[in-house]
């Protein structure tokens, strides 16, 4: 899993789609894909006067320092790369595995993973080629493998790369990924939307660089992806035009723009007035002016992520599971959701939300109970006192809840559950610190360098329920992303089964067990599960979010 603010990033699944490699697969499943229409001179039937056909115009918020795949710190540069880029292994709306730059995806059965999980073959697909024409082939997989270990390479995460013992390439169509122990996550990790999505790198324009962090690629990656990029105007939009000899079809989009704009009140406005035809990644804040504007369909997308309350177990009275439970029941996770998103995102009852194979329904509760919260402090020897604000041995229960300054659902939240808290008898100091500082590196970052009592935070993740990175003793901060400090063998064992067995039903009976190990043991507070907020015309046909890639079928897209 990610933080908002990175991007080992977000964002693919299981089972397989279909090989696409075979015509007869093909032709069924990509109905309607086979005949591209011609260039389009003409307006479609059924399309608004002020829609352009060929051309996508997109805004999003914000902007971007790099289009590198392998060096990107935000979700905003990893959109970006989505329309230039393939995975090996992308997925679809129904959570089932598609191969993309893979002909196959790597399965037990057949023969893709080892009986012992220490052998990841990949069948790469014959026939791709890069934009400038040069084929794509296992030298290049294995070469960008190469480039995120460097540590030379200022990588965000090297998270299940590290696995990787190293990468044989016997034929320009395989690669063979050997693994120093069974690493379950591995299809869903190695440049795949996961929670480390690194796009594959062209070895003939790269392997020449000592140093990947200055070349020119960065500012105008080479892909094989159904696009490419033929203008990137920092801080204002990037160009795309169609790439006519995409491997899986001719792209039905002319052209694409993709415009940032700091101010979400102005992409509102915007798109209103239909200068854009597709919102991407709105807030909660904007979304109920999103619904009044005509012409435009206003998706919510379940998607793998997590907003909660990380607490710090390293401060007294936080290492005490009492207070920490306690915390948790006075929280009204139903209150949150309707005032601080506007009804955009679902209470929460665990890490996992309910798209993912893994989620236990059992696990945990979304309910408040105050008088139970009341009880557990009671025992925990923390008594109210004339104020309603409760102390032990003298001493206030008085804390600190850390949260993003420059975000509107975070300000707004932290209010609310400051009102919440006080309800059990708790002070709250509302601390707010930009999302670079409170998100910052060990060193220079709030949650990593421990520096809260409570924390709020947002997490993304890929199509694997994997979310060992937050709850290993391995992790603990400064090494890892366990910044909640939170220790357990117990939490160990179960994410060591969870993390090295390939058998989907073991895995699922672990994650119970590490569910259930949450509620009991309450490092984090799980307010709501996200869905992400897009906003696009009606006349944009095909748009089919997966809940990790809005775009992963971008070459279908058709305006």
């Amino acid at each position: 899993m990610i933080h908002l603010a990175l991007v080992r990033r977000r964002r693919l699944a299981r089972v397989r789609w279909c090989d696409l490699a075979r015509a007869a697969c093909a032709a069924a499943l990509l109905a309607g894909c086979a005949q591209q229409p011609a260039a389009q001179t003409a307006r479609p039937a059924g399309t608004h006067p002020w829609t352009i056909p060929g051309k996508l115009r997109i805004g999003i918020a914000g902007t971007l320092n790099t289009l590198d795949p392998i060096l990107s710190t935000q979700q905003i540069e990893a959109f970006a790369q989505t329309f230039v880029l393939d995975p090996l292994i992308a997925t679809d709306p129904a959570g089932r595995d598609v191969p993309v730059l893979a002909a196959e995806v790597p399965t037990l059965e057949n023969g893709g993973i080892s009986r012992d999980g220490l052998t990841i073959t990949y069948h790469l697909r014959h026939g791709v080629k890069w934009h400038d024409g040069a084929p794509f082939t296992s030298r290049d997989v294995a070469f960008t493998v190469a480039a995120i270990m460097n540590p030379n390479t200022n990588v965000a995460t090297r998270h299940g790369y590290d696995r990787i013992a190293r990468v044989e390439t016997p034929d320009a169509y395989t690669v063979v990924f050997r693994l120093k122990a069974p690493f379950a996550p591995a299809v869903h990790t190695f440049f795949a939307h996961s929670d480390a999505p690194y796009m594959i790198m062209p070895a003939h324009l790269l392997a020449k660089y000592h140093d990947l962090n200055r070349v020119p690629f960065n500012e105008s990656p080479v892909g094989t992806g159904p696009f490419k990029i033929e203008r990137w105007v920092r801080g204002d939009r990037i160009e795309y035009v169609r790439n006519p000899g995409y491997f899986l079809g001719k792209p039905r989009l002319q052209s694409i723009e993709l415009r940032f704009v700091p101010d979400e009140n102005t992409l509102v406005n915007q798109l209103r007035a239909h200068e854009i035809d597709w919102f991407a990644q709105a807030t909660p804040r904007v979304y109920p002016q999103l619904k009044t504007i005509d012409g435009v369909d206003v998706r919510l997308v379940p998607f793998n992520g997590n907003d909660a309350i990380i607490i710090n177990l390293s401060r007294l009275p936080l290492d005490d599971v009492r207070v920490r439970r306690a915390i948790g029941l006075a929280i009204d996770k139903g209150q949150l959701v309707r005032d601080a998103t506007f009804g955009t995102t679902v209470a929460a009852t665990e890490d996992l939300p309910p798209l993912l194979w893994a989620f236990d329904p059992r696990a945990g509760t979304s309910r408040r109970d105050l008088p139970r919260a009341r009880a557990l402090l009671d025992a925990a020897g923390w008594h109210a006192g004339v104020d309603g604000i409760r102390a032990r041995n003298g001493k206030r229960l008085e804390l600190g809840v850390a949260y993003r300054s420059d975000s509107a659902t975070d300000r707004q939240r932290s209010v609310l559950i400051a009102s919440m808290l006080r309800e059990a008898g708790i002070e709250i100091a509302l601390k707010g610190y930009t999302t670079a500082l409170l998100y910052g590196a060990p060193g220079n970052g709030i949650l990593a360098d421990g520096k809260y009592d409570l924390g709020l935070q947002t997490w993304y993740a890929g199509s694997d329920p994997d979310d060992s990175t937050q709850l290993l003793c391995s992790e603990l901060a400064p090494h890892g992303y366990n910044w909640s400090r939170y220790c357990s063998p117990e939490m160990d064992a179960a994410q060591k089964i969870a993390l090295t067995n390939y058998d989907r039903p073991t895995r699922k009976r672990a994650y119970a067990t590490i569910e259930s190990l949450l509620a009991r043991d309450a490092p984090f507070i799980y307010l709501w599960w996200p869905r992400q907020i897009e906003a696009v015309s009606t006349d944009l046909k095909n748009f089919r979010p997966n809940g990790i890639v809005e775009s992963w079928n971008a070459w279908q897209f058709e305006i």
